[in-house]
């Protein structure tokens, strides 16, 4: 277990320090296009509902028995769910795409760390424009508290596979999440390397999660425990695909995009899970 333990922590790390590469592609890309971000979200949603369902609660509901593993995992919906409430941060996100269109126009300059910010932006809508991106920073952080939780859980089972496939279906999910927080912060100050930093840090709450997940329930770890939990994963996994992220995918108008993601990142992980076994 204890070695399980530092691989569970180390993939919660490598998971939440994926939002970094969100901040690269917002370094260097200015504006990605709309299929690719559909394309991109609508995988990562299909990665992880697949493995929540093929994997994760299966597992559970092998081990634990049926009642015992969906008590987890609807407990686990239940948990997101109230997060989601107390700290939103999609309205954050139209706050963005708002200030955004009416700036009437975008910064042009080429990819340096520091640029100027848009011309057009009044000095009141760089200030919301830079607020919106630390709100969002901010909401993202939170939300991924239960993120590392949930890839930590995924690997304190003694089968790695589980918590690597966990980790994979999270580190998709960060990397738009990255590009969200970085491109408001970039066209608001110009500075593109502050962007990328905010960015980078709102990452680090997923291995903090993992790390107050494992304080609390280790002294507690028993075989009922940690698949419970994994059901309980699962259940995040599930509601943060159909809440947010499937939502999000639909808001750049790529819908057969968002389902040819969602069905290559079934198929992917279906062929990988065939393979590692």
């Amino acid at each position: 277990m204890p070695n399980n333990v530092s691989f569970g922590l180390l993939l919660a790390l490598l998971a939440g320090l994926s939002t970094g590469i969100g901040s690269v592609i917002a370094y260097f890309i200015r504006k990605p296009k709309d299929w690719q971000l559909s394309l991109i979200l609508g995988f990562s949603a299909g990665v992880m509902v697949y493995i929540s369902f093929a994997e994760l609660l299966y597992g559970a509901i092998d081990k634990v028995g049926f009642v015992t593993a969906n008590l987890g995992f609807f407990v686990g919906i239940a948990f997101i769910a109230i997060v989601d409430i107390l700290v939103p941060h999609e309205y954050k996100q139209e706050r963005v795409e708002n200030s955004r269109s009416s700036s009437g126009g975008r910064n042009k300059t080429g990819h340096g760390s520091d640029v100027q910010p848009t011309a057009s932006l009044t000095v009141e809508q760089r200030s919301n424009l830079r607020r919106a991106g630390m709100l969002i920073a901010l909401g993202i952080a939170i939300h991924n508290f239960p993120e590392g939780l949930a890839v930590f859980s995924g690997a304190v089972t003694g089968d790695r596979t589980f918590g690597l496939l966990v980790a994979i279906a999270i580190a998709l999910h960060n990397i738009p999440e990255g590009i969200s927080v970085s491109v408001p912060i970039s066209e608001a100050t110009g500075n593109r390397r502050r962007a990328f930093v905010y960015s980078f840090l709102s990452g680090l709450a997923e291995p903090v999660g993992a790390i107050i997940g494992y304080a609390i329930l280790f002294p507690f770890l028993t075989p009922t425990l940690v698949y419970s939990l994994l059901a309980f994963s699962a259940g995040i996994m599930v509601y943060i695909s159909l809440d947010e992220i499937l939502p999000t995918a639909q808001l750049y108008g790529k819908q057969h995009f968002v389902i040819l993601g969602v069905l290559a990142g079934m198929l992917i992980m279906a062929i990988s899970i065939f393979l590692i076994r």
